[in-house]
């Protein structure tokens, strides 16, 4: 009989070891998860607090906001807005205070399946993509190109697959698709069958609400289990900073407010261009306008799910080009997070944006600071933090992939530092050094805690000099690109039954093949 050595027994031993490690987490034990409680950064004082809100309520009562539409107008000013000769609407602070009273404080943006429902209230954080880049980057030849339908799509698939990328929020603009009716509809179809997570979409114009519904009531199996169920919410840009109502995106609200689909209510002013320069003056500037819209979607359905989305960007006033990785961005997405703890509403922000021009390692300390940032604040839907490039003008899927190791990160610091008996290590202590070891490598308890204190990069590099060396100096774009392939060469988990897929593209002009 073959005697097994002592050297094949640690080599099983470490193979079973690397096994248990590889395999996925049961999420009772897993270090980091979506919706982790953050809060600990809170970069504006109280006072700081106090000032920018009765600022914002200053500026919604002496400046207002122009261009509402006609069917706005009527709903707000019922509410008890009031309409000037100038065409402003004015909004008295008792007004924005009723409203405030009104609108929904803890919200919940289902999947299209439950296992990915993202609950917001509180410091639970959530990261997910978002844009409408319309370029892709292509890190081979270093080059940008349009992007494509099919593009999206896989986006929607990559995100499928990646832990710390909690939802998808659609993060570039099918090009390919001239007409602005079928892009709509094809955006939603194209992420819809590409992950199960939630999703967030935009409509061009409001005559394109009532497809897009239609198909979205085929998907869920109903108008009933869609209206229980809605797995996607409208990214609405309701206001054209500084201090105006976008018409069509307004009327758009409206009706998907109508049809139960949740609404980010999203201002996205650029400090020293469309909103002040100061940190503290964008983020007034934002306040007030998410206010206006608190007051908008509350006059018409009270408690209606929204999530008070100021997304204040940075400015270069050097060049006047837009700066989405600055400290300066950080700042004023913490700073916004906080504002949205004051008055307890669900909220989301823009972070983990580069503005280099590939997945380098300028891009790489830009995406951190900011979702470091973001997650430490408690921001509650962290978007576009993952995959977006020259300050949003490009996607990147293997910056999306990457993306997903700087977000475990991130959300350890997030998860913080627990402090009791068993962390404390006392016992630990006193087995290693006193006749012990001398060391706590193969302690019980590192070994049982490896895996559930510990995030591990998927693709980042932490071997040796010489093991890299032995292994070909593996690159770290090489291994996403790898990665990315590995993805997209399976069947999407998300796509729909046949006898669906045929009944929707019976009805709608799909560009995906089937």
């Amino acid at each position: 009989m073959n005697q097994m050595t002592s050297s094949s027994r640690r080599s099983g031993g470490r193979r079973a070891r690397h096994a248990a490690r590889s395999a996925p987490l049961s999420q009772d034990i897993r270090p980091i998860r979506a919706g982790m409680e953050g809060g600990q950064y809170r970069p504006l004082s109280d006072d700081g607090v106090q000032r920018i809100h009765h600022a914002a309520l200053q500026a919604l009562e002496e400046i207002g906001l122009a261009d509402a539409p006609q069917s706005g107008v009527e709903i707000m000013t019922r509410a008890g807005a009031i309409l000037g000769e100038d065409g402003r609407l004015r909004f008295p602070r008792a007004l924005v205070e009723d409203m405030l009273a009104k609108a929904a404080k803890a919200i919940t943006l289902p999947g299209r399946d439950p296992a990915h429902d993202l609950t917001l209230s509180g410091n639970r954080v959530h990261f997910g993509t978002a844009g409408a880049a319309v370029h892709m980057v292509d890190v081979d030849a270093k080059h940008y190109r349009d992007s494509t339908l099919q593009d999206l799509h896989d986006a929607a698939r990559i995100t499928d697959r990646l832990d710390n990328i909690h939802f998808l929020q659609r993060p570039m603009v099918a090009r390919d698709i001239a007409d602005n009716r079928e892009m709509d509809l094809n955006t939603v179809y194209a992420c819809a069958c590409g992950t199960t997570k939630h999703i967030g979409t935009s409509f061009t114009e409001p005559d394109f609400v009532d497809d897009a519904i239609e198909m979205l009531h085929m998907i869920a199996g109903g108008e009933e289990a869609w209206r229980a169920r809605p797995f996607m919410s409208n990214s609405n840009c309701f206001v054209v900073p500084p201090m105006k109502f976008a018409t069509e995106s307004c009327e758009v609200m409206e009706k998907t407010i109508a049809a139960g689909m949740p609404v980010l209510l999203l201002s996205a002013g650029m400090a020293g261009a469309t909103a002040p320069s100061t940190v503290a003056g964008a983020i007034v500037q934002a306040v007030a306008e998410c206010l206006a819209g608190v007051v908008y979607v509350n006059a018409i359905q009270p408690g209606h799910p929204a999530i008070f989305g100021t997304w204040p960007f940075g400015l270069d006033l050097r060049t006047g080009a837009m700066t989405g990785g600055s400290g300066e961005q950080a700042l004023l997405t913490a700073g916004c997070s906080q504002m949205h703890k004051f008055y307890g509403l669900p909220g989301g922000a823009a972070a983990g944006i580069a503005d280099s021009k590939l997945p380098d390692m300028q891009a790489g300390w830009e995406q951190m600071c900011s979702n470091v940032m973001a997650g430490l604040s408690g921001l509650n839907m962290v978007y576009e933090a993952a995959g977006m490039h020259a300050s949003l003008l490009g996607f990147c899927h293997e910056s999306l992939i990457l993306g997903d190791d700087i977000i475990g990160q991130a959300l350890r610091c997030v998860r913080g530092i627990e402090v009791d008996d068993e962390t404390l290590a006392l016992d630990q202590m006193r087995e290693v050094c006193l006749g012990g070891s001398g060391h706590y490598l193969g302690t019980s308890q590192t070994l049982s805690r490896m895996q559930a204190d510990h995030v591990y990069p998927s693709l980042g590099d932490r071997t040796s000099p010489k093991e890299w060396d032995e292994r070909g100096k593996p690159d770290l774009i090489a291994k996403a690109i790898a990665r990315k392939e590995e993805i997209l060469l399976e069947r999407s988990s998300a796509r729909f039954d046949p006898v669906l897929d045929r009944a929707i593209r019976a009805r709608f002009n799909i560009h995906l093949p089937a």
